[in-house]
């Protein structure tokens, strides 16, 4: 076990010393807007009663990676499949790039393999929350849309 704050933390993953999950990885980059736990914990007081919504993320398969969609983006279902007995799969023949290239309204990770995420939110968050800083651990960058 080591301790690491989460811009730390985010470095490790992107040397590969360390290993988390797309939603850790995404939680991670919402916590790097916080420069102390005060300031999280002022934050989170401040912003429980607004309420929250549920998530899933919905896995599209690109012909060279994958993207999660979660709710607000532009490709996300109308109805997600919130319990996995629909075992919806979404596919393309289009490379990430391209479908970044071509969108603009993103609230996504992006897959490129286990240790290659980036994650893209242009959408107001609702309830108050905060949306996560966009990192990319390939230092690609899909253009000023973001």
């Amino acid at each position: 076990f080591q301790w690491s704050s989460p811009p730390e933390a985010i470095e490790r993953f992107k040397s590969q010393e360390i290993w988390f999950p797309p939603p850790q990885f995404y939680e991670f980059c919402r916590l790097c807007n916080f420069s102390s736990l005060r300031e999280l914990q002022k934050f989170s007081s401040a912003r429980a009663l607004e309420g929250c919504e549920r998530w899933m993320p919905v896995m599209l398969n690109a012909a060279d990676g994958f993207i999660q969609l979660l709710p607000g983006d532009e490709l996300y279902p109308e109805d997600p499949d919130y319990t996995g007995e629909k075992k919806m799969i979404m596919s393309t023949d289009k490379k990430v790039e391209d479908l970044m290239k071509e969108g603009g309204i993103f609230h996504r990770i992006v897959i490129k393999n286990i240790n290659n995420l980036a994650v893209y939110v242009n959408i107001q968050a609702k309830y108050k929350h905060i949306n996560p800083l966009m990192v990319n651990c390939d230092n690609l960058d899909y253009n000023s849309r973001l």
